[in-house]
């Protein structure tokens, strides 16, 4: 898949998940899909750090 590619999802999200979500966006100036790409993409990173922490401790 090319990196610029962008795929659709359907999202279902409680009302309250919602509501923070766009007050969160609205602060660091994002639109609310903008946002939840921001989240998952740190989620991933943050995952693939600690993945790479646990095999290099791992192979010690």
């Amino acid at each position: 898949m090319d990196e610029k590619e962008k795929k659709q999802v359907p999202l279902r999200l409680s009302a309250s998940l919602w509501k923070e979500l766009v007050i969160w966006a609205d602060d660091d100036f994002r639109s609310l899909n903008g946002q939840i790409e921001y989240l998952l993409n740190e989620a991933v990173k943050k995952r693939k750090k600690s993945t790479s922490k646990e095999d290099n401790s791992n192979n010690k």
